[in-house]
């Protein structure tokens, strides 16, 4: 995220690992919730790495124009980079990355070769979460856009079926927009307003509640919430009124 309101700090790829489950014991504390997590599995081989976000280059408004920092994604298995590439990365005394993302950033930012830790977050923070979603192949108007489709009965010949694209004598052609079947998923995907439950610094890792697009082993950015909504203050039950 880059302009006018860009975060002081910047935002941070990551791995999704698979779902992670916040239980609470026997006595419902929901104050020291436990967590219950697996590393993550990008190649799904079976080996558990970690892995580091690093900043490759940072650009000032004197040089560049703008400020913003570019951040690379550090895994287990090095990236076989090109020549021109592996100088890039030696500028800055960090290994080669697959991953790379250009953000914005206010202030002074961090510099070539620091790392970017999930310590920047504090719990009960509002993130969003940048993704791509899950491909989900070619699929019809019902699944795509949620299209009613027709009976259900035997004989009606009509059941999942686009319908009409468009009138006969006129225009005589099909309206630019109109929706229909193709292939769906893949897209890239932000959520926003997602709560931090705990920042782990030790494991670098985030434990956020909501929605994380894509499949698990997919790469994320998460950055401060564009818009956060305020946290509602609890309120406490008014006591019932003695009756006359």
């Amino acid at each position: 995220m880059s302009g006018p309101g860009a975060p002081d700090e910047p935002p941070q790829d990551g791995c999704k690992r698979s779902w992670w489950t916040v239980f609470y014991g026997e006595t419902k504390d929901r104050n020291d919730p436990a967590v219950r997590r697996r590393r993550c599995d990008p190649a799904g081989d079976g080996h558990q790495g970690r892995s580091v976000r690093v900043v490759v280059q940072r650009k000032t408004v004197e040089r560049d124009g703008y400020a913003a920092v570019q951040l690379g994604l550090v895994e287990e298995a090095p990236f076989n980079a090109n020549r021109p590439m592996t100088g890039h990365y030696k500028k800055a005394k960090v290994p080669p990355t697959r991953i790379r993302r250009e953000v914005g950033v206010e202030g002074d930012g961090p510099a070539e070769g620091d790392q970017v830790v999930a310590s920047v977050f504090a719990d009960g923070d509002r993130v969003d979460v940048v993704g791509v979603s899950r491909g989900k192949g070619f699929q019809g108007v019902m699944k795509r856009h949620g299209f009613g489709g027709g009976r259900a009965t035997h004989g009606s010949m009509f059941h999942r079926a686009p319908g009409s694209i468009g009138a006969s004598s006129y225009p005589s052609r099909v309206i630019k927009g109109m929706r229909g079947p193709g292939r769906m998923g893949g897209d890239r995907v932000t959520t926003r307003n997602l709560r931090v439950l705990r920042v782990d610094a030790d494991e670098h890792m985030l434990v956020i509640k909501g929605a994380i697009p894509g499949a698990p082993g997919g790469v994320v950015m998460i950055r401060k919430a564009v818009a956060a909504k305020p946290q509602s203050a609890p309120v406490a039950e008014k006591s019932a009124k003695k009756r006359k």
